[in-house]
């Protein structure tokens, strides 16, 4: 028996996702049903600030619908079910943390870029849902470890 058995699996759909679930899967062992997926999508009011007097709803909803349907792709490559998929919009480690209470989970699994500053041991989104989980975290190291 996997000393996790609920396990939330937190990806950006960047190549480097598939380094963080197949690590998930190592962990989990031959019982995948408690492997749960969740990506976040930042609004894009978060980066262009609520000063710009643009309507951004047409354009996030075609994120929404394009990251729907990456993560189902995604899920499917990991055997990872439709109802145990979710996709969010909001800041990535509120939304993280939040999926993870939701669900009950035991250990959160997310990619760490790590480039400079604290940065460099666990970015940004890993070293904030580091920083208010309420169980484990798993910082995966990915990218370039030059």
């Amino acid at each position: 028996m996997a000393q996790y058995s609920k396990i939330l699996i937190a990806v950006d759909l960047s190549e480097d996702s598939a380094e963080v679930a197949t690590k998930a899967r190592a962990i989990a062992g031959d019982d995948s049903s408690g492997l749960h997926l969740i990506h976040v999508i930042e609004p894009l009011s978060f980066a262009y600030g609520g000063d710009i007097p643009m309507d951004f709803s047409g354009i996030q909803d075609e994120i929404h619908q394009q990251a729907t349907q990456q993560l189902a792709t995604f899920g499917t490559a990991h055997g990872i079910p439709a109802e145990r998929q979710h996709i969010v919009l909001g800041r990535p480690e509120v939304e993280i943390h939040s999926a993870a209470q939701e669900i009950n989970a035991d250990l959160i699994v997310v990619g760490s870029h790590g480039r400079y500053g604290l940065a460099l041991l666990m970015g940004s989104t890993a070293n904030g849902v580091l920083h208010g989980a309420t169980c484990d975290v798993l910082a995966v190291r990915v990218g370039d470890t030059d």
